[in-house]
């Protein structure tokens, strides 16, 4: 699990890749058309989205899959897994703070009323 949070975390360290993956979370979107929406050259989106791809947080489908164009346009949309991956890495992080901060105000505490 620690090698996909990794690479899941600096593929999403750009902020760039962030907003791309704010717009697929609306829609699957093409290529083009995340360009335009975060103001960023075609070679450029392609370079971010190739990181979203290998990293998994991405994949492709063809235009006519969602019967509103041309076949030979990729259409990217979010995959679940890597996110729901990076979900459970937090939640584990989560749960050792919550068990140490309440460690630490069972001690504030126990001094407290020692005083």
């Amino acid at each position: 699990m620690t090698a996909s949070v990794d690479s899941t975390l600096v593929a999403l360290a750009d902020p760039t890749r962030r907003q791309v993956v704010d717009l697929l979370r609306r829609e699957p979107r093409r290529a083009s058309d995340l360009a335009d929406a975060v103001g960023a050259s075609r070679p450029a989106m392609s370079r971010h989205l190739r990181v979203l791809r290998k990293t998994g947080l991405v994949e492709t489908v063809r235009g006519d899959d969602r019967d509103d164009g041309d076949a030979r346009e990729r259409v990217y949309q979010l995959r679940h897994e890597p996110f729901q991956t990076l979900r459970e890495w937090l939640e584990e992080v989560e749960a050792f703070w919550t068990v140490e901060l309440q460690s630490f105000k069972d001690h504030v505490e126990r001094d407290r009323s020692k005083k």
